[in-house]
C-alpha cells in the first residue's frame, strides 16, 4: 500500500501530465500512473516522430519533444509516476469520515483522496497481424511502433495499412529506409490526402512502391526477417520479396478495462462529466479525450483545460475552504514571485 496522495492521475499523456503540474501548482500532493512504460500516451507510443501544429506557444513540435517539454513541467513537484501498471480495481472507503478511494493496479494499491481518469482513449494496444506466428517476429524485424527512424537505416521496409499512422511513417521513412513498400488490403485510404498525394509523388518518382489490394501472408527467416509473401485479394497472385523490417499500422485496440466497472455514467465508451470535470461518482474526475460533455471537442489544446477544471475542483473537494479559480501563476509564490 502506498501513501495517500490528494490526487491519483490515471494516464500520463498530455492531459495527465499537464493535470500533475496544476496539481503541484496548487499544493496538492499528487502520483501519475500509466500502462504504457513511458510518459506521453498516444504521443510517445504512436507518432513520437509527427508534427503538432494546434498547441499553443509552438508553430509546430515534434511530439516527442511535446512530451519532454510537458513531462519536464509536470515532474517539477517531484509526483510519483507508476508506470506499466494496469488498473484492475477501485475500493472505496473512509478516513477521518471522508471518502478515501484505493486504486488497485495489477501490481500496488494507491489510497487518494481524490482521482482524475485522464486515460485517454483507454488502455491501447496495436492491432496484430492476422498471422498464427506473428509473435516469434517481434524483436526480429516486427514493429507495431516507430520510436527511432534511424533504426531503420539503410533497411528494405515493409508498411502494411492505409491509414495516417501508415502513410506518415511511409513519409518520415522516406530517405532513411534502402527502400519502402507499402501495401492496403483495398484502394480506398483512411488518411490525410496531403500525406495521401505525398507517397504517391514519391511512388512516381519511383521512390517507394505503394500497392494496393495486396495483404501480407507470410513471414520467412532465421534470427531475423529475411523474406516476406504478400498476396492479392482479387487475383490470387502472390509474390516473395526479400525485406528486412515490417511495420503493421493496422490501428489499435482500446478500452477502459477495469475502469468501466466502476459504476462511472458512460457514452458511447467515453465518461460522462459535468462542467466540473466530475462524474456522477463525488471525488472522481475525468479530463481529456475519455471525458464527454456537451460541446466536447478531442485536443490536447482542450485536454489540458480539463485538466486544469478537474484539479481545481478536486483541490476544492478535498478542502472546500479552498478558492476554486486559482489566481494568476505570475503572482504566485511558489514560482518564487510576489503579488502585484
Amino acid at each position: 500500500m502506498q501513501d495517500v496522495k490528494d490526487i491519483t492521475i490515471i494516464g500520463a499523456g498530455p492531459t495527465g501530465l499537464f493535470g500533475a503540474f496544476y496539481a503541484g501548482m496548487r499544493g496538492a500532493s499528487c502520483r501519475l500512473i500509466d500502462n504504457l512504460d513511458q510518459v506521453g500516451g498516444q504521443l510517445t507510443a504512436l507518432y513520437p516522430e509527427k508534427y503538432i501544429f494546434d498547441v499553443a506557444g509552438f508553430p509546430k513540435i515534434l511530439s516527442k519533444d511535446l512530451v519532454k517539454e510537458m513531462a519536464q513541467q509536470a515532474l517539477q513537484w517531484k509526483a510519483p509516476v507508476h508506470l506499466g501498471q494496469k488498473v484492475v480495481g477501485l475500493r472505496r472507503e473512509e478516513q477521518d469520515g471522508k471518502p478515501l478511494f484505493v486504486l488497485v493496479t495489477d501490481q500496488e494499491e494507491f489510497p487518494s483522496r481524490t482521482v482524475i481518469i485522464a486515460a485517454g482513449i483507454g488502455a491501447f494496444t496495436p492491432r496484430k497481424l492476422p498471422l498464427k506466428d506473428v509473435d516469434q517476429w517481434y524483436g526480429k524485424g516486427l514493429h507495431d511502433r516507430v520510436l527511432n527512424p534511424q533504426e531503420f537505416a539503410g533497411q528494405r521496409v515493409l508498411i502494411v495499412g492505409g491509414g495516417d499512422s501508415a502513410f506518415d511513417w511511409a513519409v518520415n521513412l522516406h530517405g532513411i529506409a534502402k527502400s519502402i513498400l507499402m501495401i492496403h488490403r483495398r484502394d480506398g485510404f483512411r488518411a490525410h490526402h496531403a500525406t495521401v498525394a505525398q507517397v504517391q509523388a514519391f511512388c512516381a518518382a519511383g521512390q517507394m512502391e505503394l500497392r494496393t489490394f495486396w495483404e501480407l501472408k507470410a513471414i520467412a527467416g532465421g534470427a531475423r526477417i529475411e523474406r516476406v509473401t504478400i498476396v492479392n485479394n482479387k487475383t490470387k497472385e502472390e509474390e516473395t520479396i526479400a525485406m528486412d523490417r515490417v511495420i503493421p499500422q493496422l490501428g489499435f485496440l482500446s478500452s477502459l478495462g477495469a475502469i468501466a466497472e466502476w459504476g462511472l455514467e458512460l457514452e458511447k465508451g467515453d465518461i460522462k462529466v459535468a462542467s466540473t470535470m466530475e462524474t456522477n461518482i463525488p471525488g472522481i474526475y475525468a479530463a481529456g479525450d475519455v471525458a464527454v460533455f456537451p460541446g466536447k471537442l478531442k485536443l490536447i489544446a482542450t485536454g489540458v483545460s480539463d485538466a486544469c477544471v478537474a484539479v481545481n475542483h478536486a483541490v476544492h473537494f478535498i478542502h472546500p475552504e479552498a478558492k476554486v479559480a486559482p489566481g494568476h501563476s505570475s503572482n504566485m509564490a511558489i514560482f518564487g514571485q510576489t503579488e502585484d
